[in-house]
């Protein structure tokens, strides 16, 4: 994947009527909603995120974060949960219609040459990026990613044991996206709800298992991408921090407008200048995590 500059990328946001190709429902609420959307496509980034209009009664947007693209054919892959009002609406509609939305939005991750281990650490809807840059990475053979998938409801796919071996492993702990697995890249399933095949802890203490079965060497090709929700971000900000690893996170905010005009999302960052405050729209939403924690 090509290095993206750490600024803020508006001149790609377009407008469009996307027409909903399918929306699959699956346990804990989560629908996986596929939308025909060609010029998004084309410039969405690992780390980008859409702004929905869900419902023509309902005015104000929901952001939600790209999980595939296919920028051939046009369509664009989201990931989301019901949480409210807005997104319960989006989860009655149906194939055919269409749905008026704005992006791609944000800075998104970026991976580095000489980091050739990335560690991609996703919790629930914070799952939908990591897949998108593994998506990126699947054919760039120098790299060797291994995804990290935390969820407290049941994944929304089936899951299936993996067939790829990993130093760290607890015994047991099998299970995988099935996806990821077709690609060729090493994912490993975490919940605290006793799910078959998948480690019962965080996605940080299976991460150190891993981390700790890597030597020196290994460890210096080590970065890592997340994004989740806030708590868990800390914590992973606190893992690379103790592992003395890079690390990026991609930050989960309210948001009203999207696009950096109400200034409703922003954070403080730390910068070289001294604090500053930054909008998580258009100035993130991938930071430096050493920055926001």
């Amino acid at each position: 994947m090509s290095s993206v500059a750490n600024k803020p990328h508006r001149d790609t946001i377009v407008c469009e009527q996307a027409e909903i190709l399918c929306h699959d429902a699956f346990d804990g609420d989560q629908y996986i909603l596929r939308i025909q959307a060609p010029e998004i496509a084309k410039r969405a980034l690992a780390g980008s995120f859409v702004h929905i209009q869900c419902d023509p009664s309902l005015p104000m947007r929901r952001p939600i974060s790209i999980m595939r693209v296919d920028a051939n054919t046009g369509w664009v892959e989201l990931l989301y949960k019901v949480f409210g009002h807005g997104t319960a609406l989006l989860a009655k509609r149906q194939a055919g219609e269409k749905l008026d939305l704005f992006g791609p939005i944000g800075v998104s991750f970026e991976i580095h040459a000489d980091k050739t281990r990335p560690l991609l650490i996703g919790g629930g809807v914070g799952i939908p990026p990591m897949i998108f840059v593994a998506d990126n990475l699947k054919s760039q053979k120098h790299y060797t990613p291994f995804v990290i998938m935390g969820s407290e409801v049941p994944f929304p796919f089936q899951t299936k044991p993996s067939t790829i071996m990993l130093p760290g492993q607890p015994d047991g702990v099998i299970a995988c996206m099935p996806l990821l697995e077709d690609w060729g890249i090493a994912s490993r399933l975490t919940s605290t709800q006793g799910y078959p095949g998948c480690f019962d802890g965080y996605v940080t203490d299976l991460a150190r298992h891993y981390l700790d079965a890597l030597d020196k060497d290994q460890l210096k090709q080590i970065e890592i991408l997340s994004c989740g929700p806030t708590i868990m971000l800390k914590a992973v900000a606190e893992l690379a921090k103790e592992y003395d690893l890079p690390c990026q996170v991609s930050l989960e905010e309210h948001m009203a407008c999207a696009v950096g005009g109400c200034a409703g999302c922003v954070v403080e960052v730390r910068t070289e200048k001294g604090p500053a405050m930054k909008r998580v729209c258009v100035d993130g939403p991938v930071f430096d995590a050493y920055s926001v924690f």
